[in-house]
């Protein structure tokens, strides 16, 4: 069979060797004679599965120990959902920071809980967004929080600068960007992540929620999306996706094997410089964002004669290079290139990139 790379935004690969302990282990986990997912949440080998697994994001991201970390439902569309009517209960007024297509849709949910002001901080810089410096964002003082969303997966558009907001909670998505690359948790109040691109399976969110703002809920919430009756029952209120929450510990034991988010971001940069800068000097390809703002994790590109499109996409999914179509929303092509990319993945698809370059300059 000839090598695979699957370049999808999300549910994305998982580490090979993540998914070659768990193809062993799949009829019979720990000994047990069971699969872990026929287990009880409840019983003392799960429990233990999840005490592991919250210590080790702990000791990976450097957790301090007035965060609750939860395991929730509902993917990142949820917690669009579940964070105003956690948050948005003092002043009923927070900012949200639109920079793409998941900060936009994080405002049409959030405005049917509260008052919403949006900063729209992307400009146009010579035909490519830019995010402009956040200490000219014009944050309000007296807001129940920020949000904003550091990585846009859609739009490749990446904010490297943690937002100075004082006493108003700062609150990020960080479905697309979480565990590849150091952040100074003290810095937020709340962090939430969709599992599916650098965590697990879909199915599985990641909540880090400073202690000061538990108890804060609307009454209205479910109780399934209230953190401080999640924080209370351990993440167990209801049984919660067992075998995301499994295959997510495995995804954070290869990473502490690794060297810890220094030693990934390192490998992060490295497949991305590689391929911005083949695009950069291609002739034949584009970026339509600002070297300062460009993701590592999502690479939106564009063929200068777009009337190729599909049949790059054709030969590049012969070549054993799949998903590489942008978002319906803004077209052109994306190569997603999460932790578990080799960087093997990303010079088969510029040698691809250059030999279709060459191919069509003649």
């Amino acid at each position: 069979m000839k090598q695979i790379f699957n370049f999808c935004a999300g549910p994305a690969m998982l580490p090979k060797p993540v998914m070659e302990q768990a193809q062993q282990e799949f009829l019979n986990w720990n000994d047990t004679g069971c699969s872990v997912m026929e287990l009880s949440h409840r019983g003392p080998e799960f429990m233990a599965l999840a005490a592991k697994a919250e210590q080790d994001l702990r000791d990976i991201l450097n957790i301090p120990d007035n965060y609750k970390v939860l395991f929730c439902h509902g993917g990142g569309r949820g917690q669009f959902s579940a964070v105003p009517q956690n948050l948005l209960t003092k002043t009923g007024k927070a900012d949200y920071v639109v920079t793409g297509s998941w900060s936009k849709s994080a405002v049409a949910e959030a405005k049917n809980y509260g008052e919403i002001r949006v900063i729209e901080p992307v400009v146009d810089v010579i035909g490519k967004k830019q995010v402009l410096p956040a200490s000219e964002w014009g944050i309000s003082e007296g807001a129940d929080y920020v949000h904003y969303c550091p990585n846009e997966t859609v739009d490749g558009i990446e904010i490297f600068e943690i937002p100075e907001t004082g006493n108003v909670p700062l609150v990020a998505d960080m479905s697309s960007t979480i565990l590849s690359r150091p952040i100074d948790v003290s810095k937020f109040g709340l962090i939430y992540a969709g599992a599916q691109k650098n965590i697990g399976p879909s199915g599985l969110t990641i909540v880090i929620v400073r202690d000061d703002l538990l108890g804060r809920a609307m009454k209205s919430v479910p109780g399934i999306f209230n953190y401080q009756t999640l924080a209370d029952n351990d993440s167990m209120y209801n049984t919660p996706p067992t075998y995301a929450w499994y295959l997510a510990s495995m995804v954070f034991s290869w990473l502490k094997e690794l060297g810890g988010l220094e030693q990934m971001a390192k490998k992060n940069r490295t497949k991305a410089d590689f391929l911005y800068q083949y695009i950069e000097q291609s002739g034949f390809y584009e970026s339509r964002v600002s070297e300062q703002n460009r993701s590592m994790m999502n690479v939106p590109f564009y063929l200068k004669d777009e009337s190729l499109n599909s049949e790059f996409l054709a030969q590049a999914k012969d070549a054993g290079l799949l998903a590489l179509k942008g978002h319906r929303s803004v077209g052109g092509m994306r190569a997603s290139i999460y932790n578990a990319m080799p960087l093997e993945g990303v010079e088969a698809l510029v040698a691809f990139m250059q030999q279709f370059a060459e191919t069509h300059n003649q």
